[in-house]
């Protein structure tokens, strides 16, 4: 029995086991034929033979459906070992900028560092000024206030008839548990009536100073019971601290006056 091209063919897309198996069995069908067999048993082989090949279509159809959805495989697979590598890389520059943002903020966290360090030094320093000008300031304070005891009863009873009742002193008044320190503090007469000069002794008092004086004088007057007269003693007076003690109705004395 001759075998067909297009068998032949299919054989060549099967399996090389498989198609030596049947390869095998057509040459034992065609011993078979040649050793003479009934035309009946003939046509029986030849059907096997075409069930066979049928069978062998199938399995090379089967055969090439399952490697093209091998390749398909093989394709996703490529595409999403290339994503893997897309993420791994992005990740990497992620990390080395992360690696980056750290080496930065620790270089700001060292330089914070040595501010807060230069700012300690720098405050340390500035205490240091502030006591040395405190210093200076209390005795130039202490010199006005001992120009001023000596001066200020007649300039007081000249310009705002006010007699003192005895020499002017300074003096710590307790107010609240709190002691107040009052460069000038004494009870004084004036239009007959009882009252308690305050004053306060600066090289150049500013608005603050000022208030938180009136405050003070506010308290003791308060805690004595009776009106205070506030004024000022100082080497100089800006313009603006002038009209400032003028709106109060604070009474001030140049130094140069004592």
């Amino acid at each position: 029995m001759p075998i067909s091209v297009a068998f032949v063919r299919e054989l060549e897309n099967v399996d090389p086991k498989l198609r030596h198996t049947l390869l095998l069995l057509i040459e034992e069908v065609e011993r078979q034929r040649e050793e003479s067999v009934s035309k009946k048993e003939f046509n029986e082989l030849k059907e096997i033979v075409r069930e066979l090949g049928e069978n062998v279509k199938e399995l090379s159809e089967a055969q090439k459906r399952t490697e093209e959805r091998l390749e398909s495989l093989a394709e996703k697979l490529e595409s999403l070992t290339a994503r893997v590598e897309e993420l791994s890389e992005a990740q990497k520059r992620t990390e080395e900028r992360l690696e980056s943002l750290a080496a930065r903020v620790e270089e700001l966290s060292e330089a914070q560092k040595r501010t807060e360090q230069e700012i300690q030094k720098l405050t340390k320093r500035m205490e240091t000024f502030e006591e040395r000008l405190e210093g200076i300031s209390n005795s130039v304070g202490y010199s006005l206030e001992n120009s001023a005891y000596r001066a200020l009863p007649s300039l007081l009873l000249q310009r705002h008839g006010i007699e003192v009742e005895d020499g002017l002193v300074r003096r710590y008044v307790t107010v609240k548990n709190k002691d107040i320190h009052v460069n000038v503090y004494r009870y004084a007469q004036k239009d007959g009536r009882r009252i308690l000069i305050l004053g306060e002794c600066k090289v150049r008092p500013s608005k603050k100073e000022i208030e938180r004086f009136e405050r003070y004088a506010r308290l003791i007057g308060e805690n004595e019971s009776v009106d205070v007269f506030l004024l000022f003693v100082a080497h100089d007076y800006p313009p603006s601290i002038e009209r400032f003690l003028q709106a109060k109705g604070i009474a001030y004395f140049w130094s140069y006056e004592l």
